[in-house]
């Protein structure tokens, strides 16, 4: 009788248990990076073990790779209106393996039991590798030489295309591009330091995004997201590209919208990125250090927007409003600048000579963005239609565009960037 009621409760249970699957990393004992089949056949597996999942294909590469993502949802992504859409997408760049790998031990987390509370107020979607054929070969750019990371403007390349089209099908309000920084340049290690952050962020930086959102980003989000990772054990801090001090200045990076991150965020989304620190080799080195560090900023991004749900959907909200009724400020700058503001950084560097972690005290820095020149909104852009480049480009964005009817007293304004 024992025997039997233990088998009906095993039998009746079972539908309900999801058993942690280990990702190809980690059953290689973290030796192997995770090959693009192995991705795939990893993929599959989790999207048949849990209902929370379901695999769709966004697009293809260059050489036919299919580019997945999953879709997290109780009820189907964007089905119910009340819920925050979230968007995480990693290995932009081929030889930037450990978001790739973050991303998977997060998806193998996402299906357990424990976190199905995040998806009551949260509708997720997670591409780990945007880059396939790149990240076969180990290279940063894509089948056809292209940095896909300069090429959300122009969108030329089918894997930054698909992206985009997944951002327009859903409009998520939260996105996360995930990246890897090298330290190991000459001129730092001449300069007797090196940047050494496990896990850096950062927020958007080009002023034409909303300064709501952007300040909500660097006051609300980022300084939680870099302590909770510093309680988890991985070193961090803002992403902070150029240096070593004494040759070139360091800024919040770029303010270009032809990236993962402001390509997005210009479209009034809190839009981040995050930047792992590489192994030496550009590959394997070091590789479940980085791997979890990448998952657990992810984790606690998500953990955090899911807290904020509600605030930050209706933030977005009126911010997307505001900028398609015209409520902004009717200009945008065309031009900008890196500038100080007489801020001292305390960068935390290695030290080669000291063989260990310090603080780098530099003025040699330059937070702000400033308009160097502005234009008035136009109400529409007039192109020429033998334009080939244009015509293909409108098409490739999905930005609507018709003929113009030929009108008396129209008045056009012409201005070279």
């Amino acid at each position: 009788m024992q025997k039997n009621l233990l088998y009906f409760w095993m039998m009746f249970l079972l539908p309900f248990l999801v058993f942690s699957q280990e990702t190809p990393l980690e059953k290689s004992g973290f030796t192997r990076i995770t090959s693009y089949d192995e991705l795939t056949g990893y993929v599959k597996t989790l999207d048949e073990q849990s209902d929370i999942l379901s695999l769709d294909i966004i697009g293809s590469t260059l050489q036919n790779r299919p580019v997945y993502a999953l879709h997290f949802s109780k009820k189907g992504v964007g089905k119910d209106r009340s819920k925050l859409k979230v968007l995480f997408f990693a290995q932009q760049h081929g030889n930037e393996q450990s978001g790739k790998e973050g991303m998977l031990l997060l998806a193998k987390k996402l299906i357990l039991p424990e976190f199905s509370h995040l998806f009551n107020h949260i509708d997720l979607v997670l591409i780990p590798q945007v880059n396939p054929d790149g990240s076969e070969v180990n290279q940063r750019r894509n089948g056809r030489h292209i940095d896909l990371n300069r090429n959300h403007l122009i969108m030329t390349e089918p894997e930054t295309q698909a992206l985009h089209m997944l951002f327009d099908r859903y409009l998520f309000e939260v996105t996360m591009d995930v990246h890897e920084y090298s330290p190991y340049s000459e001129s730092w290690e001449k300069s007797g330091y090196r940047k050494n952050s496990d896990v850096t962020l950062g927020a958007c930086t080009n002023i034409n995004i909303s300064p709501t959102l952007r300040t909500f980003a660097n006051e609300q989000v980022l300084p939680r997201i870099l302590e909770k990772l510093k309680q988890s054990g991985f070193s961090s801090f803002l992403y902070l590209p150029g240096g070593p001090p004494e040759i070139s200045y360091l800024r919040q990076s770029t303010f270009d919208i032809n990236d993962g991150r402001q390509s997005l965020g210009i479209q009034n989304t809190l839009s981040f990125i995050q930047e792992g620190m590489n192994g030496k080799d550009m590959f394997l080195e070091n590789i479940e250090h980085r791997a979890k560090g990448q998952m657990s900023g992810m984790l606690d991004m998500l953990e955090l927007v899911y807290e904020q749900a509600t605030v930050i959907k209706k933030m977005v909200r009126r911010e997307r409003k505001s900028m398609l009724s015209g409520l902004s400020s009717g200009a945008t700058s065309i031009q900008m600048i890196h500038r100080s503001d007489g801020t001292m950084l305390q960068l935390p560097v290695y030290s080669y000579d000291l063989a260990k972690d310090t603080i780098l005290v530099t003025d040699n820095f330059r937070p702000v963005v400033e308009s160097l020149k502005e234009v008035d909104d136009p109400v529409a852009y007039l192109i020429p239609q033998d334009d080939s480049n244009l015509v293909n480009w409108l098409k490739n964005t999905g930005i609507a565009y018709g003929r113009f009817p030929k009108k008396k007293g129209v008045k056009f304004e012409t201005y070279y960037i």
